[in-house]
């Protein structure tokens, strides 16, 4: 299985890193060796790196918590929101708003007011307004619903960031490091790797790539929201035969409360 994936990885490109003259020289663990004047990335570091991803998605989405998929750039906007949809979780693929973690608060008052637009287009009381301020209402919609739309279902902080192209989303990386939010990030050679708990080595320009990168964290996602189902049902089994042992021994403490009023 992991020869066949590192096979399809190479295929994708995923091996090939930037030019030399762009080398970030803390990602030396991950180059393998150097053609002409492109680095080439070392794929069994990218399979280690999808395997760690995997077990720590799997973690957290069983233990109740959410997944943001980042990807603002072109080549990783789809594979982002992609995963996000088959996954039932959140995504940000236009651009990350500055306090989406460590000012929540308000960026949950904004998703309110996406609401209270989108209900209002919806009912026409923005076509009732006056022309200049219906076209301000409008144009708002647009830009917030361009924005927030990925995250407007999510209530909490999530447990966990995963962006494509650790550089580019850097300023995603940075808040969940604040904020104490693990993260996960494809790193290409010019990326700075102490900012991310499990980098992921891969060309980040590559669509292929990140599509198949992202296909392996799917299937971990959906097993931790199967186990964090099961989790659910055992323990509300527990408390069910906890309550009823529970009433079982006040029970029998009754009985024994009347045995002797009855003997006598």
């Amino acid at each position: 299985m992991a020869n066949d994936l590192a096979k399809n990885l190479i295929s994708a490109g995923v091996h090939f890193g930037h030019t030399v003259s762009r080398w970030n020289p803390k990602t030396k663990p991950y180059v393998y060796s150097r053609r002409g004047m492109v680095h080439i990335i070392n794929v069994r570091e990218t399979l280690k790196g999808i395997i760690l991803a995997q077990k720590l998605l799997k973690d957290i989405v069983s233990s109740g918590k959410d997944v943001v998929f980042v990807g603002t750039k072109r080549q990783a906007q789809k594979a982002a929101k992609g995963a996000a949809e088959a996954t039932g979780m959140h995504y940000v693929t236009n651009r990350w708003l500055g306090g989406t973690l460590t000012n929540f608060r308000t960026i949950h008052s904004r998703i309110q007011r996406l609401d209270e637009l989108e209900a209002m287009a919806n009912d026409g009381s923005i076509e009732s307004e006056s022309k200049k301020r219906a076209s301000t209402l409008k144009r708002e919609l647009r830009k917030m619903k361009s924005n927030l739309e990925g995250i407007r279902r999510m209530s909490q902080i999530p447990g966990v960031i995963v962006a494509i192209d650790a550089k580019r989303e850097v300023l995603a990386l940075r808040e969940a490091k604040k904020m104490g939010v693990p993260t996960i990030a494809i790193i290409d050679t010019d990326s700075d790797p102490d900012l991310v708990d499990i980098p992921i080595p891969a060309n980040d320009d590559s669509v292929k790539a990140i599509g198949l990168i992202m296909e392996e964290l799917i299937p971990a996602v959906a097993e931790g929201k199967t186990t964090q189902r099961f989790t659910a049902k055992d323990d509300g089994k527990q408390r069910l035969r906890r309550r009823s042992l529970t009433r079982a021994d006040e029970a029998e403490g009754e009985v024994k409360e009347q045995a002797p009023a009855e003997n006598a």
